[in-house]
């Protein structure tokens, strides 16, 4: 399988690369000319294939820029609105009574 042939299963395997060409970053022309000098097993693609040690980092990335203080903020806020919503409805448990069964007769 020559060059041109490996490179096209290589795109076909990291699908990603055709985000950087749709953003204008890089051309197939760059990437096959990277390819064809480096191959497939170099640290160069990092920045462009999202490996899986890659999609690690970014989620501790994103999970640092998360504020934990105003997510709890916020749950703390809707169980106090839960809380009164549950004190202005009426207890409908408390006001239902158990119908009096058919065979017995009224209590004197």
């Amino acid at each position: 399988m020559n060059t041109k042939e490996k490179f096209k299963d290589f795109v076909r395997n990291h699908p990603e690369l055709l985000k950087h060409v749709q953003n204008n970053k890089k051309t197939w022309q760059e990437f096959y000319e990277m390819y064809d000098l480096y191959g497939d097993d170099e640290k160069i693609w990092d920045s462009y294939i999202k490996t899986p040690e890659n999609k690690s980092l970014d989620l501790l990335n994103f999970l640092k820029n998360i504020d934990f203080d105003s997510i709890q903020e916020g749950v703390n806020s809707f169980q106090r609105v839960l809380g009164l919503l549950q004190d202005m409805v009426p207890n409908k448990q408390a006001t239902i009574k158990s119908p009096r069964p058919l065979y017995r007769h009224f209590d004197d």
